[in-house]
């Protein structure tokens, strides 16, 4: 028999107390509502969906469009500013707040991901982080977006790019690794 100590034992695994925010039961029940009168709503109803999120507790702004396929952990951690949009297939893995501005758009298949788990904990901790995306921000197709991370006033991620670290103010940015590529407001950048 080995001796070895484990570097990761799920039995002791616990969720801290308070950490969704609301009781089990109402997880649930909005788990049930997504998959049902949110995720089957037809494609145009944004009011609708909008006011279901609002219900369960997340702040919504006016003209917001979500799609029926969006995901939502946790609304009640979620603040979306007027004008802003959410893509189809977006995950809002809202295990800490999410802040989505005015006019800022999450594009399609965007995963915004609050929480994550320590690997140096044998109990494999979890921990969430917020996640902010400032105004006229657009987060493209496709981008993963680390827990704690600021997405910048007015910047862009294009597609398929890994975000690990806060975005500059109308910086353009590209790729994993995540680098600038240039000023969205015109000005070229060395790369």
């Amino acid at each position: 028999m080995s001796s070895r100590i484990p570097v990761q034992s799920l039995s002791s695994f616990r969720i801290p107390e308070g950490f969704r925010g609301r009781s089990s039961f109402i997880v649930q029940i909005w788990w049930l509502t997504q998959a049902t009168l949110f995720a089957w709503s037809p494609q145009f109803m944004y009011s609708w969906r909008s006011w279901l999120l609002r219900r369960f507790g997340a702040r919504i702004g006016k003209n917001v469009l979500v799609r029926p396929t969006v995901r939502v952990t946790y609304p009640w951690k979620l603040s979306i500013g007027d004008n802003a949009w959410v893509g189809d297939f977006a995950e809002l893995y809202s295990l800490g707040e999410i802040y989505i501005g005015p006019d800022a758009v999450v594009s399609q298949y965007c995963y915004l991901c609050t929480g994550s788990h320590d690997m140096t904990s044998p109990a494999f901790d979890i921990f969430a982080k917020p996640i902010k995306i400032e105004s006229e921000a657009w987060v493209a197709a496709g981008v993963f977006v680390h827990p704690g991370v600021t997405i910048g006033q007015g910047s862009v991620v294009a597609a398929r790019s890994i975000v690990r670290h806060d975005t500059e103010p109308y910086g353009v940015y590209v790729g994993e690794p995540l680098r600038r590529i240039r000023d969205r407001r015109g000005a070229a950048i060395c790369v």
